[in-house]
């Protein structure tokens, strides 16, 4: 497969089925900031961390992939068999926020992106996944989408706050808590 075909050169793209668009259309906009995501979360399951970790990232990161080629696709046009986006992943993250945070403190104040490096990417990662959540709400509003790829990127956002969270005491690192001055 070649890898470029200069079709994209005119700053329009092919969606699955065809259907060519600019490369600013919100459909793009959608998975390339999916994909974006991904990326970020290859950089935390490269990181030293446990095992355990590795593995929820990296079927987080197929799950990813699946969401990117279901908003790459025109719904109108694809006859393309795709995979499907399910319960399954969001019932799986939930388990992993529940199993952090039985062994984290109580949340009494909002926390401060920091202490340590692995968890600043994970904070990186979840504003990420929000700005990729807010791009595919917006996308729900003028086009078919499944609606389970909106709740997955929340709960996504949620599991990547938990797990900062819990890096963070995994490592020994300073949570830094938001004292506001009132």
């Amino acid at each position: 497969m070649k890898i470029y075909t200069k079709k994209g050169d005119q700053g329009e793209t092919s969606l699955i089925g065809g259907t060519r668009v600019l490369k600013s259309h919100l459909r793009i906009d959608s998975y390339g900031t999916v994909d974006e995501l991904n990326a970020y979360i290859g950089l935390i399951r490269d990181q030293a961390i446990a095992a355990h970790y590795k593995a929820v990232l990296k079927n987080i990161q197929e799950s990813l992939f699946t969401i990117g080629s279901n908003l790459a696709a025109d719904p109108e046009h694809t006859k393309m068999r795709l995979p499907e986006v399910n319960a399954k992943g969001i019932a799986e993250l939930e388990i992993e926020i529940d199993r952090m945070q039985e062994e984290l403190p109580e949340l009494k104040h909002f926390i401060l992106p920091g202490g340590h490096s692995i968890v600043s990417f994970c904070h990186v990662a979840r504003c990420v996944c929000r700005r990729a959540e807010r791009l595919i709400v917006r996308l729900s509003g003028e086009e078919k989408i499944n609606e389970l790829i909106i709740s997955y990127m929340n709960r996504l956002s949620d599991y990547l706050f938990v797990l900062g969270r819990k890096l963070a005491m995994d490592l020994k690192a300073e949570e830094y808590k938001w004292l506001p001055e009132v």
